[in-house]
């Protein structure tokens, strides 16, 4: 992500500078690569492992969950700067696309993740984007960590939503820890969706989005961590933090998001409490798309369905995104997930847990 919004200025206007014919053979050159690399490794590199217990404050736990990892152990992002797959459940009820994408930036700092379990007799899918600032240690953190805290939450089946929001503060605790003997202050924004049974669960922190496509409509499941927002900018204050403007609205004249984990030296005013809301699967519900903002900078919400519509596959419908955000002038990192919802052999579960 660039938080440093001049930057920002400086590489879309070269890239609106740049000519036709250097930005086709861009263009070229990463269709080539989204369609020749990583296609087979997403399908052929399942990792299976079982995670253990964790201790919480009211002594419970919950049992060993088998969790798949959807992805390719490792994704080489830093040579070439492309990544894409698909897969889909065995049941051919869910299937999902994802293509990540260096872009104009020097370094990858997007992560991304997509596992798979089965916890008390049904399957729980989840997705999640991860946008690192200042660096890409939290972002990594999270993409190595935040589902599997997740699932060990003991109320997890029983209070999503809670063992959600308890689980990001959680997570970001444990990496500012990990990172208090060091010198630096790495940030990251937290997009998720997590499905258990019928009911649909989106979490953010930060800038990344989640946007759903019903009937065609373009619904948004988050809403901006930015300092601007008349309600987060009320919550730093509140906690004695100022939000200037520096090119874009910034806490402390810094960072241009009001929400994120890491971020230690902003913490007091920089949470990671998530916003969730919840949505039921129906048969309108087409599609989802997370999306990291090097996608959003530059695609709108209703931009991004209309596209994403026009492919059956998910694959494809992250990879025209990505494209598309390329083409439009992001300077930025860019990485979405499309997850497809096949509702002709979709059972209505019913007797999903409720939220109390």
């Amino acid at each position: 992500m660039l938080c440093n919004i001049s930057s920002r200025n400086i590489l879309v206007r070269a890239t609106q500078l740049a000519s036709f014919g250097a930005e086709s053979a861009q263009l070229k050159y990463l269709r080539r690569h989204l369609d020749a690399r990583f296609r087979a490794d997403c399908h052929l590199n399942r990792k299976f492992r079982t995670i253990g217990t964790m201790m919480v404050d009211t002594g419970a736990t919950a049992g060993p969950r088998a969790v798949v990892n959807i992805l390719p152990e490792r994704e080489n992002l830093e040579g070439g700067g492309y990544a894409s797959g698909g897969w889909k459940s065995d049941d051919g009820k869910l299937s999902c696309g994802y293509s990540s994408f260096r872009g104009k930036r020097a370094s990858m700092e997007d992560f991304f993740d997509i596992k798979t379990s089965n916890v008390d007799e049904k399957d729980v899918f989840m997705f999640g984007i991860f946008d690192g600032h200042g660096g890409s240690l939290a972002a990594e953190y999270l993409k190595d960590h935040l589902f599997e805290n997740l699932l060990k939450h003991p109320q997890f089946m029983m209070n999503t939503k809670l063992a959600i929001s308890e689980t990001y503060q959680k997570t970001d605790s444990d990496f500012l820890k990990q990172e208090s003997n060091t010198y630096r202050d790495d940030g990251s924004t937290a997009s998720t969706a997590v499905l258990v049974g019928s009911h649909l669960y989106v979490a953010n922190v930060g800038d990344s989005r989640a946007v759903i496509s019903k009937a065609g409509i373009a619904i948004a499941l988050s809403d901006d961590h930015k300092p601007n927002r008349s309600d987060e900018r009320k919550r730093i204050e509140n906690a004695g933090g100022v939000v200037m403007w520096a090119g874009t609205w910034r806490v402390g004249g810094v960072l241009a998001m009001s929400r994120a984990f890491g971020n230690r030296m902003l913490k007091q005013f920089v949470v990671a409490d998530p916003e969730i809301q919840e949505e039921e699967l129906d048969e309108e519900l087409e599609f989802l798309v997370l999306a990291s903002d090097g996608l959003w900078d530059v695609v709108p919400n209703e931009d991004a369905v209309s596209l994403a519509r026009m492919e059956d596959d998910p694959e494809a419908a992250a990879r025209k995104l990505t494209e598309t955000a390329f083409t439009r002038g992001s300077a930025d990192n860019i990485t979405c997930i499309v997850v497809r919802f096949q509702h002709e052999i979709m059972d209505v579960d019913t007797d999903a847990p409720q939220d109390v």
